[in-house]
């Protein structure tokens, strides 16, 4: 059942530059403390789902061009929104519920943790404070960041699709790739993320096969609410 379910998310994400991976719910819940649980038995069937660098092109932009005068919020909130409801179509027997990032439960805590899904999944690999053996930073808060064996860090977690009707008690765990494996990389990128992390050099800790665009790129580092005439988008849209 995993690897049917699994097939028909590629089959229709994959085209739209969004990746799917496979996870039980218990690998997630094991690893953090009971407030951030995900409510559903340990061998419930989740999907976290991330968006590739050409996710820009084949999804966020022709959505604009079709959708342009239903725009309210943010677009690429609102893309992935919509793709991930015509997802859940494709599964008219199975309840699907979906959550995404930038969800808040009423305790203000995150619905999900984006980079603890993608990790236990083996999507991409949750680098932290506790991965470095020699920590240089004393009493300094240190936040991790996910590198994507693929495509380092240009990419983004969006969104988890549970299955609470399919049971997988078999489904094996794939370890996340261990990309940046030296101490000293580890350093280096952990510095560039909580230090510098507006140059996006911790993008590219890795050698990566396909970053973000020029025009992509632009976009991100435009503050949100000028974003929309980036994409040909009025204010009156905002």
């Amino acid at each position: 059942m995993e690897r049917r379910v699994a097939e028909q998310l590629r089959s229709a994400l994959g085209p739209l530059g969004l990746e799917a991976h496979a996870f039980k719910v218990g690998w997630y819940n094991a690893v953090l403390q009971p407030t951030f649980h995900l409510p559903y038995p340990d061998d419930t069937l989740a999907f976290v789902v991330l968006s590739t660098p050409s996710m820009f092109d084949k999804a966020l932009k022709p959505f604009v061009s079709k959708e342009r005068l239903k725009i309210i919020r943010d677009p690429v909130d609102q893309c992935v929104s919509h793709h991930l409801s015509r997802v859940k179509e494709k599964f008219p027997d199975q309840r699907v519920d979906i959550m995404f990032d930038y969800e808040m439960l009423p305790s203000r805590k995150p619905k999900f943790l984006a980079q603890t899904a993608a990790h236990v999944a083996g999507a991409a690999y949750y680098y932290q404070r506790k991965d470095v053996k020699l920590d240089p930073w004393g009493k300094k808060k240190i936040f991790g960041v996910c590198i994507h064996p693929k495509y380092g860090g240009w990419f983004a977690i969006r969104a988890l699709l549970l299955f609470p009707a399919i049971q997988v008690p078999f489904l094996e765990q794939p370890p996340p790739v261990d990309c940046v494996s030296s101490e000293e990389k580890r350093i280096e990128l952990l510095e560039q993320f909580n230090f510098h992390w507006q140059d996006g050099r911790y993008r590219d800790i890795i050698e990566v096969k396909e970053r973000y665009s020029e025009e992509q790129k632009t976009y991100f580092a435009t503050p949100p609410a000028e974003r929309f005439r980036l994409l040909g988008l009025s204010q009156e849209a905002q």
